[in-house]
């Protein structure tokens, strides 16, 4: 198990999210979340990506697993909210982010938690602010109209007297 006061790859994860819904009036205000480290799972293999002849011998593909649904980091009503946005992504309520992009197991390590930390800022942002509905305006409406008009009264004059 890592020791909490242990940075870099094998420390906690800070997850920094929107904690109010974004507005024009408002300045943007994120709050800071901390995955202690003892609750994230790595797990290394063979990758496909590049590294020659050393890709078949190197476990550089990091696989990092966050278990959304028993973690004890996250408040209830924040965790209600992870696992309704996450619900196509999660497998018995946790989390997995892969990376193979690097050659070096340590840069996969780190894009995996890069990757984690956005996925879950993501999900435990505010939704937006709802949608209000706007009338079309009449003048819009009655131009549209008479343009409309005005068109079929074109196409009607282009037509022959004996078609109708």
């Amino acid at each position: 198990m890592a020791d909490e006061t242990t940075t870099g790859v094998n420390g906690p994860l800070t997850v920094r999210y929107l904690a109010v819904p974004p507005s024009a009036r408002t300045p943007r205000v994120f709050t800071e979340l901390t995955i202690p480290a003892a609750e994230l799972f790595w797990r290394f293999s063979r990758s496909a990506g590049p590294g020659g002849q050393g890709v078949n011998t190197t476990d550089s593909r990091a696989e990092l697993s966050f278990d959304v649904a028993e973690s004890d980091a996250i408040a209830p009503w924040l965790k209600t909210r992870a696992l309704e946005r996450l619900a196509g992504r999660l497998v018995n309520g946790v989390l997995t982010v892969t990376s193979s992009e690097q050659r070096s197991q340590l840069q996969n390590r780190e894009a995996a938690r890069d990757r984690l930390a956005f996925t879950l800022a993501e999900a435990l942002a505010p939704p937006p602010p709802p949608r209000r509905e706007k009338k079309t305006p009449a003048g819009v409406t009655r131009r549209r109209l008479e343009n409309k008009a005005r068109r079929g009264q074109v196409k009607q004059m282009r037509r022959r007297v004996d078609d109708y």
